[in-house]
């Protein structure tokens, strides 16, 4: 079986069951990137707490079935427009940026491309520079195109280098416009929207390997976390090799982000050893039932 590796997945709204089916379809580890809830968050102590929760339980919670768990840290487009909050998570991100098992800055990027996203996609960008962090971008989801061009447009106005970048939500329109530039390239495959498998080895037999990444990006809404290895699995039914389909799922994605210096491609091919004896915090998952230790 392929090894896998999710790089964009929002595990914090995810069920243990989840991991455990991950586990065992051959995900050895995953990126969660801080994202919008859902719902506006008020203070910025709902973003500290939120940051905490990635790099603390969350982490923690994905080890109990034996996954690797990394983060990115970043000010959602959504939340951008939010000036009551943003400044001051635009403050506190740099004692974020330098924590154990943070890959890059994100996700950010456009939501209805307002000027209030423009300046801190901007920021977050020089931020990432700062710090010689990969940067994950969110396409939006209106007006695609637009916000594709926009993206790239303020990537070169900051001058970040491009291979540090990952543009993500890709589709058959905008990624040509991608591969013009040295970014990184994204596709989020989701059950009824965004990409498919079957679209996205169509965009494979078209346009190769190199740079293309593949992810679930599960939340709250539906959304499949197993799209990565379903993406696998489609890509053997269309001839492409073993090789080729851990290129895609698993080499591609690990080595955009280990530009971070904090993940070990040797480390992560292995799934991390089980003992679910730990809690975090007195706290644990189990509720109880026996502890598996492997």
């Amino acid at each position: 079986m392929p090894k896998y590796f999710d790089p964009h997945i929002h595990m914090v709204s995810r069920t243990t069951d989840d991991y455990q089916n991950m586990a065992a379809a051959g995900i050895t580890g995953v990126i969660e990137p801080a994202f919008w809830q859902g719902q506006a968050r008020t203070s910025i102590g709902s973003f500290i707490d939120y940051f905490d929760t990635l790099l603390g339980w969350e982490r923690f919670r994905a080890s109990m079935f034996g996954i690797h768990h990394f983060c990115t840290i970043g000010l959602n487009p959504k939340e951008a427009n939010d000036l009551s909050v943003a400044n001051e998570v635009l403050e506190i991100l740099p004692r974020y940026l330098v924590k154990d098992g943070v890959v890059a800055v994100g996700e950010i990027g456009y939501d209805d491309i307002t000027p209030e996203e423009d300046r801190f996609l901007a920021a977050q960008l020089e931020l990432a520079r700062q710090f010689n962090l990969p940067v994950l971008v969110h396409t939006p989801h209106r007006d695609k195109i637009g916000g594709t061009k926009r993206t790239l447009a303020v990537i070169r106005e900051v001058g970040i280098n491009e291979n540090l970048v990952i543009i993500d939500h890709l589709n058959e329109l905008t990624l040509p416009l991608v591969l013009d530039s040295d970014c990184w390239r994204g596709h989020s495959i989701y059950p009824n929207t965004k990409m498919s498998e079957q679209r996205m080895v169509a965009l494979l037999q078209q346009y190769g390997t190199d740079k293309m990444v593949v992810n679930s990006a599960a939340d709250w809404g539906i959304s499949d976390p197993l799209k990565v290895p379903k993406t696998g699995q489609a890509m053997l039914a269309a001839g492409f090799s073993e090789a080729q389909v851990e290129q895609v799922l698993f080499h591609n994605p690990v080595d955009f982000f280990a530009q971070s210096g904090q993940l070990d491609k040797t480390l992560i091919s292995t799934p991390l050893p089980i003992d679910q004896r730990r809690q975090w915090q007195d706290n644990s998952a189990l509720r109880g039932q026996e502890p598996v230790i492997k």
